[in-house]
């Protein structure tokens, strides 16, 4: 892969956990399957539709390139008509090579902007020096992207989370937040102003990696955050690895369990009516604090009596 190298930081070392395909009819199969799963992800999700303005976030990652490739190839045969604009957020780090973007955008034809603001420097300032800087980083760049997206009229904010991202957030948040909850492949925005869309719901981050080297991306490291060691979402990433070498399949399996929510097999009493269920009669539940003081139930109404049977010959049968 074509990386840029950056003075005060190397890339991670990754060593891919599938080569990328040795021929041209491996990496047309590689490229089709790529175009399928997206163009699914946006079907089952409804992510495009006609008239959209699409602001296609890239980061000079691999995947938001992978991204940014296969909705442009999209772009040509789709059923909607659809904009696209590539947006970078240039967050002044230190050594970034603030030409390589420009110059790759231009060679593909692609309408782009380039955000300028110094979040490095926040971050850098801010964070104590051996704590991650994700969270905080996270919030200033989402921020000026979707300041930038309403500014210019953008509906829908294309971010570039794969499949794996969607499962390693699923046992990120089990983990360290107590929560189900992940990555949805779209979102709206806590401020009900964007719809977000991951249109890479379906793929495999190893197609990535696969499909990024047969392009020759030129990749662009993130060393603000790229090289802490003590992150937890890098602790889930080691786990679901030695998983997935153990049993083969599992994170597929795992993506496949997101779509297929049962809510009645879980504890959510927000998403299931348990307190209905099997419920005898229209009497109020005690309530925990009822429970736990053991104060005894209030007593209900009395039930009233059933009326008298009439009597076959038509006199009264309490009258003699």
């Amino acid at each position: 892969m074509n990386t840029i190298p950056l003075p005060i930081a190397e890339p991670p070392s990754r060593v891919p956990r599938t080569a990328p395909p040795a021929n041209k009819h491996e990496a047309d199969k590689l490229a089709k399957r790529l175009r399928h799963q997206v163009g699914k992800a946006i079907a089952d999700f409804g992510m495009i539709e006609d008239g959209d303005k699409v602001m296609v976030c890239l980061s000079g990652g691999k995947d938001s390139y992978t991204m940014l490739d296969v909705l442009l190839q999209l772009q040509k045969k789709a059923p909607a008509s659809f904009s696209i604009t590539a947006v970078n957020l240039d967050q002044k780090q230190p050594g970034f090579p603030e030409h390589v973007l420009p110059e790759y955008l231009r060679s593909v034809g692609v309408d782009f902007h380039i955000i300028e603001q110094d979040t490095y420097s926040v971050v850098s300032r801010v964070i104590p020096e051996g704590k991650t800087m994700c969270s905080l980083c996270s919030r200033l760049r989402r921020g000026a992207l979707y300041t930038y997206a309403e500014q210019h009229g953008f509906t829908k904010i294309a971010l570039g989370h794969h499949r794996d991202d969607l499962v390693n957030t699923f046992f990120l948040n089990l983990f360290f937040h107590a929560k189900l909850s992940g990555m949805p492949p779209k979102l709206l925005s806590d401020d009900g102003k964007h719809v977000v869309i991951r249109p890479l719901a379906y793929v495999r981050e190893d197609d990535i990696e696969a499909y990024a080297d047969i392009k020759r991306f030129p990749i662009i490291p993130c060393n603000l955050c790229g090289s802490q060691e003590n992150l937890q979402r890098k602790q889930v990433k080691k786990m679901l690895a030695q998983w997935e070498k153990d049993t083969p399949g599992r994170i597929e399996t795992m993506a496949r369990a997101l779509g297929d929510i049962r809510p009645s097999q879980l504890s959510d009493p927000k998403l299931f009516d348990f307190m209905a269920l099997g419920k005898r009669g229209d009497g109020t539940l005690p309530d925990a604090h009822a429970w736990l003081a053991g104060a005894p139930a209030e007593p209900g109404p009395e039930p009233a009596l059933p009326p008298y049977p009439a009597n076959p010959d038509g006199l009264d049968i309490l009258t003699s």
